[in-house]
């Protein structure tokens, strides 16, 4: 076990080692921890080692400098130099947010950018401020259209965050295949096999070896792919970025800029009705949904995303489980 904070200042030393600026290896460390602590974590410092080989082989700009141009009073496009995706990503929230407070909706669309980590942090920062959050990225090819036999799109996950009065922000962050890659090689790394539909080996079938997936399905089959191609127009079509089979791949090409391109908005609830009104209705609901009764083999009704806010809560008191192998790397990394 590690502390959060133990964990998120190892990690940022690890960045500013590696000439990253202070406000980005800081943004960094706090989206990585932030998705460890709520279990997700494939999306944690399990990255780490990855983010390094990028920069060390040129394909991340560690002193990036993200440059936003504002083209109305409600939207912007922000520039990410090619640093990483997490400050990036982080900023372009910042602007979102503040451009709803002024004009009751932010739309910024971000390219030259990188992968971003557990886009639910970014809805979090808008739910903060009493702000509607949504956030959304494209990714490398890896998971096959409904009815293909090779991959078009990436996971290209999706995520919304909704302010609440007393009850816990409510977020949904989820990708587009069945799974997100990172859980796969979350299990690739504990030398753990997966359940059965989450990949497909070389000749298209399902498989429970991680070492054998080259490819994921769309989650609920033709719906999963259109939303995926929803994702892949707002992060790709809005900025000008590569799409689909073109988008260069994360775990190759190394010394390229992946130039990803990302999509964020806050919408101020205040607009439409009082936020009191808003935050206690939605905290109704919360209850209502809790007091439903359960079906077969469940103990209760849960709110999207309450198991990772449990898992959080107890991973903020008793710390955060690794793996022993990620723990030697930081360990390493930090000493030398």
């Amino acid at each position: 076990m590690i502390l959060k904070e133990q964990l998120q200042d190892t990690v940022k030393q690890i960045f500013l080692k590696q000439s990253v600026t202070e406000e980005a290896a800081e943004a960094i460390a706090e989206v990585l921890v932030h998705a460890n602590l709520r279990g997700v974590d494939s999306h944690g410092v399990l990255r780490v080692e990855h983010y390094i080989k990028r920069i060390q082989s040129g394909g991340i700009n560690p002193t990036a400098q993200p440059q936003v141009t504002k083209t109305s009073p409600s939207t912007s496009i922000l520039d990410g130099d090619n640093g990483f995706g997490h400050y990036i990503s982080k900023t372009a929230m910042d602007i979102a947010i503040e451009q709803a407070k002024e004009a009751g909706t932010g739309a910024v669309a971000v390219k030259n950018s990188s992968h971003c980590g557990a886009l639910s942090y970014f809805v979090e920062q808008a739910a903060q401020n009493n702000l509607i959050g949504i956030a959304m990225t494209h990714t490398d090819k890896i998971v096959v259209p409904f009815g293909g036999s090779e991959p078009f799109f990436g996971t290209n996950p999706i995520a919304f965050g909704f302010p609440t009065k007393k009850e816990e922000t409510i977020i949904l962050d989820f990708a587009t295949s069945t799974v997100a890659l990172g859980k796969i090689l979350n299990a690739k790394e504990k030398g753990e096999n997966i359940p059965h539909g989450w990949g497909v080996d070389e000749s298209g079938e399902a498989t429970h070896d991680p070492n054998k997936v080259v490819a994921l399905s769309p989650f609920g089959g033709p719906k999963g792919y259109g939303l995926a191609m929803v994702v892949e127009i707002f992060t790709a079509m809005l900025t000008g970025a590569a799409f689909g089979p073109h988008v260069s791949k994360m775990y190759g090409d190394y010394n390229k800029n992946r130039e990803l391109g990302h999509f964020f908005m806050a919408i101020d609830p205040a607009k439409f009705v009082s936020i009191d009104s808003f935050t206690s209705r939605l905290d109704q609901m919360i209850q209502e949904l809790r007091a439903t009764a359960p079906g077969p083999n469940t103990d209760r009704v849960y709110i999207p995303g309450e198991i990772e806010m449990l898992t959080a809560q107890k991973r903020e008191k008793e710390g955060i489980p690794l793996p022993d192998s990620i723990l030697a790397f930081l360990k390493k990394e930090v000493e030398e």
